[in-house]
């Protein structure tokens, strides 16, 4: 279907020269397997310039269509919106006339809802199963095509033949592209799904210049995998499981492991120069731990930004350190609800993206064909700046992840900065992950005041001490004045620190990929409401 869609926005003088090329291009691909162990061939070489070329064109092609989109925003929503209604199938859908949709006749028809709701009301209070990560539509083909052109031109080595692998079974690429993007992903073996198997093949060849990984936090359980399974993979590697043996590269990931974990992707590819991962909810900490130990002095690139409704945002400038996107017109249709500092109560009206206001945060509303629902995905962005009329956004928090036993409302990029702080005043620690349970949960405030249960994964300390879990409550009545009001009369009580065993996060990421309502691209929680999920973690407390 990609493919179709990539050959219609293709210039038509040059359809019949690629459709040779389908023809002439899998025999190659073919050659070029077979003579990859001992060097890529001329043909491959041909082959993936040949691909290369064909990309950057429909790139081009997609840039120029960003541009007039970008400059007329208002028609380009306008028309968004339209697709998304004649494609619903719903009763719900208002409507259309031939030059557009009246924005208060939308509204009207169609209230604010969570997604939750929205899917709730939609399967009779079933669940929805999880979303692919087949993503469709423009933005999506778009987030592909052009981050793809961008990553090359701020590291323009990473995608040549032999460049790039993927060790996760999803790809952070929104469109995986079944011509020509495998051609340009020439280590890891196309259609496989075993995460062993594409670390394997990936260890498996040190001249590596890019790594990818469907998400941040994918990525950290590859690695963790990797540590807990090193000597198994190097006896693979020698015994030429996979294909040749090689005991010298065997021999070269034993030394590289038993030099612990920070720095452990360079010792392994010497060349590599980005990690590629696609944002989601909950990434920021994963991101960090990489970056401080096994990614350390490594680029990270995220091509979009993506909800569970689609591809919200595109990123277009790898070279920044923090992930910026752009917001396309659509589809899907995107809304933005001001977001005010102590507001709870009743939201205000929404606005287009032409009317966002720089530094202002606002939640993102998502409008799509399959799912008609004005959805409130509960991501806070802040404006930081503009692309022709539309809005650059950074991720800031998410709504649904903040605690609050008393009335109280901790967020969680308030949490986050304030644990962040207590960690950095233990000595040696690094954080690899957290949770927080409110202790109503797990029936833990009995003859005690309402507190947090906050359960952390560290490296480099295996013992907490009572002087270190009481920095983190110094340093949440800093980040928060309400919270310390309620310290102070004793309304609320001190947070309780636990250390987890290793691999305790990455267990319940198991467990969460599971549950029938897990989304992609997988989000990591930062509060459970569930018990037995609690008590999953509780079970795994050694400190």
């Amino acid at each position: 279907m990609l493919l179709w869609l990539l050959l219609l926005l293709l210039p038509p003088l040059f359809l019949l020269v690629l459709l040779f090329l389908l023809l002439l291009l899998p025999p190659l691909a073919m050659l070029g397997q077979r003579s990859q162990d001992a060097g890529l061939s001329w043909l491959a070489s041909l082959q993936h310039c040949v691909a290369w070329r064909v990309l950057s064109w429909a790139a081009t092609w997609q840039q120029q269509r960003l541009e007039h989109n970008t400059l007329h925003v208002g028609q380009s929503q306008q028309q968004a919106l339209i697709w998304c209604l004649q494609r619903a199938q719903s009763p719900l859908c208002p409507p259309t006339g031939r030059t557009g949709t009246d924005m208060s006749i939308f509204r009207n028809h169609l209230p604010l809802t969570k997604v939750s709701q929205a899917q709730e009301e939609e399967n009779g209070g079933q669940l929805l199963p999880p979303t692919s990560n087949q993503y469709h539509g423009e933005a999506s083909l778009q987030a592909t095509l052009l981050g793809l052109v961008a990553l090359n031109k701020a590291y323009p080595e990473v995608l040549a033949p032999g460049g790039t692998a993927r060790v996760t079974p999803t790809s952070p690429w929104p469109s995986p592209l079944p011509w020509p993007g495998h051609i340009l992903d020439q280590v890891s073996p196309p259609g496989t799904k075993d995460p062993g198997a594409l670390l394997l093949e990936a260890l498996r060849s040190p001249g590596l210049k890019a790594l990818e990984a469907g998400t941040a936090v994918e990525l950290l359980d590859v690695f963790l995998a990797l540590e807990a399974d090193g000597e198994e993979l190097a006896e693979a590697i020698a015994a030429g499981t996979s294909g040749v043996p090689l005991p010298g590269r065997a021999a070269e990931l034993r030394e590289a492991l038993e030099q612990g974990p920070r720095g452990l992707a360079l010792r392994l590819w010497p060349k590599l120069q980005v990690v590629v991962t696609l944002d989601a909810g909950g990434q920021a900490e994963a991101v960090a731990a990489l970056g401080a130990l096994w990614c350390q002095g490594l680029a990270f690139f995220s091509p979009a930004y993506a909800a569970s409704g689609g591809v919200v945002g595109l990123n277009l400038w790898p070279e920044q350190p923090q992930g910026l996107y752009l917001l396309p017109p659509g589809p899907p249709f995107i809304e933005l609800l001001p977001v005010e500092e102590g507001a709870q109560e009743e939201a205000p009206s929404t606005l287009l993206l032409a009317e966002a206001q720089r530094d202002k945060e606002y939640e993102l509303v998502l409008t799509d064909h399959v799912r008609l629902a004005r959805c409130r995905l509960g991501d806070v962005v802040q404006v930081v700046g503009a692309y022709n009329q539309c809005p650059i956004v950074r991720f800031v928090y998410r709504l649904g992840q903040a605690l609050s036993v008393r009335g109280e409302v901790t967020g969680e990029n308030v949490f986050s900065e304030a644990l962040g702080q207590a960690v950095g005043q233990w000595p040696g620690a690094k954080l690899l992950d957290h949770i927080c349970v409110e202790s109503s949960i797990l029936d833990s405030s009995e003859g005690s005041a309402p507190h947090y249960e906050v359960f952390v994964e560290l490296r480099g300390l295996r013992n907490l001490s009572e002087e270190n879990r009481d920095k983190l409550d110094h340093c949440l009545q800093e980040a928060s004045p309400r919270y310390k009001s309620l310290r102070f009369r004793g309304s609320v009580g001190p947070a309780r620190v636990h250390l987890v065993g290793k691999g305790a996060f990455r267990a319940l990421r198991t467990t969460l990929a599971a549950c029938p309502s897990s989304s992609f691209p997988p989000e990591m929680p930062r509060v459970l409401r569930h018990r037995h999920l609690a008590q999953f973690l509780q079970r795994r407390v050694v400190s």
